[in-house]
């Protein structure tokens, strides 16, 4: 028998009858997630979100409880060993991605009201009895936020804490390519006291998104550019989409230039929204992208539990059709390291997806906008002084000394970030915004002024 993964509703746990399998990169069955119906979602949603706040340190406290207990405790079962075991077997995710991520994700859930209060205004209070007189408090746009959440990376479960430490109640639909982060999170949290009011895991096919988010007050959507094009308009939808994040090597590139583009490509298997996917380089393009390839090329091909791998596997079939998307994207790019060559089998069935570098000829070329779920490089060549060439882009990390340069990227506002010298595109720090502060969305600022009352005539 396998494990049943239950939907972790307002009322408590439920099995549905509805099941979806989910295998290993190597085909096995390694479980199964129930897929709650539309009322469900429902009556779920009119709970979530309606209970009263807690006081803010009791959140804090909770908060930690869990990210304690998801890092250390037996969840529904499982160990922490048998957890990063299972995610690297059906996310393809290398051991050392998910035991790293599950580091992250406790500590960003013991750091959440921190990271969530960052946001806070500075001539705002989080509570009205702060206040002295006439001043700004610090509330909540609505109750509750739905979470159509990404299974590319367990990282992306780190980001939804925030709303529970500013006292939203939450509700998730998981990805049905990685649903144990978040449900062993959300089992973290009912032990540690949060109730199935305040936060719930909904697993369910894409026919539930729609009343998830319109019974939700607030959401906060993963996608690709479809999802990022449907809800931008959307008062009450925050979409996360493609990161393209860019790196800009000014001048003649060094080894050092070298060696941190190709960590910020590879990093973690390059299956993240901060790995860099666009190179752009003054100079010869060329010979940096032969640079960048001899650096990549080198990575192990190995299945995703061995401690010494750093790159994704993927089901033989859906490893095939990313390479075959790659070629058929590539155009007049020159493959340095090509997607010919990006499959390589393992015996057990499954694939590994090597690292490609193409270089395009001209800075506006079409691939630059792509992102894929493995170690993938363009590299463009740039003209000194085209900002313009970096915009729409989550961060943008250029080794300059233009002040004047980067001045503009800070001012543009399609790049959510930047960095400056050899930072890596993926740096994430507590307490700084990753894309802009989630409490900008959540929450909006109330004058509220108070008169001492006397109690004598």
């Amino acid at each position: 028998m396998v494990p049943v993964l239950d939907a972790l509703g307002s009322r408590g746990a439920y099995t549905p009858i509805r099941r979806a399998q989910i295998r290993d990169v190597r085909g096995d069955l390694r479980a199964e997630l129930g897929l709650v119906p539309d009322l469900f979602v429902k009556r779920t949603m009119a709970d979530v979100g309606r209970h009263p706040a807690r006081p803010v340190a009791e959140r804090d406290k909770m908060l930690a409880a869990a990210g304690d207990l998801f890092l250390h405790g037996t969840l529904g079962g499982l160990t922490p060993a048998d957890y990063q075991e299972l995610v690297a077997a059906v996310s393809g995710l290398p051991i050392g991605v998910v035991r790293a991520s599950a580091d992250v994700i406790a500590e960003a859930a013991r750091r959440a009201v921190d990271t969530a209060y960052a946001a806070l205004p500075s001539r705002a209070r989080a509570h009205w009895t702060e206040m002295e007189d006439a001043r700004a408090v610090w509330i909540r746009r609505g109750r509750s936020l739905a979470v159509n959440a990404a299974g590319n990376h367990p990282g992306v479960h780190s980001l939804w804490l925030e709303a529970l430490a500013l006292g939203y109640g939450v509700a998730v639909r998981p990805s049905r390519r990685e649903p144990f982060t978040p449900h062993r999170l959300v089992r973290a949290l009912w032990e540690a006291g949060f109730g199935g009011s305040e936060i719930a895991l909904l697993p369910g096919g894409q026919e539930i998104v729609g009343s998830l988010l319109a019974a939700a007050d607030l959401g906060l959507v993963y996608g690709g550019d479809d999802v990022v094009r449907r809800y931008r308009d959307d008062p009450r939808v925050l979409p996360q989409g493609p990161g393209r994040a860019k790196i800009l090597l000014t001048g003649e590139a060094t080894d050092d230039d070298i060696r941190f583009a190709a960590d910020s490509i590879a990093y973690q298997g390059g299956t993240a929204c901060v790995n860099a996917t666009a190179v752009y380089v003054e100079g010869d393009h060329l010979a940096v992208a032969r640079r960048l390839a001899e650096h990549l090329s080198d990575l192990p091909a190995l299945p995703p539990e061995d401690p010494a791998a750093v790159l994704p596997c993927w089901p033989s079939g859906e490893g095939r059709r990313v390479a075959d998307f790659v070629r058929s994207q590539a155009g007049a790019a020159t493959p340095v390291l090509s997607a010919e060559d990006m499959v390589v089998a393992l015996d057990d069935g499954s694939v590994v997806l090597r690292p490609t570098v193409y270089a395009c000829d001209r800075g506006d070329a079409p691939q630059a906008r792509l992102e894929l779920p493995y170690p993938c490089a363009w590299v463009l060549p740039w003209t000194p002084g085209d900002a313009a060439a970096l915009t729409d882009s989550l961060v943008v990390s250029a080794v300059t000394g233009d002040d004047d340069l980067v001045t503009a990227l800070v001012d543009d506002p399609t790049i959510r970030n930047v960095y400056v010298g050899r930072v890596p595109t993926y740096r994430v720090e507590f307490g700084v915004p990753h894309d802009g502060f989630l409490g900008e969305f959540l929450m909006r600022s109330k004058a509220v002024a108070r008169q001492p009352v006397s109690l004598h005539p």
